[in-house]
């Protein structure tokens, strides 16, 4: 339980709790293949994990996708945040920030 997945088959089993809770996401994400997946569901709509094989970032994103489906930008959770952000997500997609 150190906060990163050891997907040893030592540690990453049932037994050992997948190693002390720290694989479960990989267990429910089996797809989402990211160094990132501790982003899942937390709250914060991460680019690096929306995508079909994380869906959509654990959740987090599903919004954003239904509100933007055309924004692409790095950070989605700074659109509509109340400050203007310029270049992409300064776009009709983006709702101009």
């Amino acid at each position: 339980g150190d906060g990163k997945c050891d997907k040893s088959p030592f540690y990453n089993n049932e037994q050992c709790g997948f190693d002390g809770g720290d694989c479960i996401l990989h267990i429910i994400y089996p797809d989402c293949d990211t160094s990132l997946i501790n982003n899942l569901e937390d709250g914060i709509c991460d680019s690096s994990t929306n995508t079909l094989e994380c869906q959509w970032d654990g959740g987090d994103c599903t919004d954003f996708n239904e509100e933007y489906p055309l924004c692409s930008v790095e950070h989605p959770e700074a659109v509509g945040d109340g400050f203007c952000h310029g270049g992409l997500y300064n776009t009709p997609e983006c709702n101009f920030d």
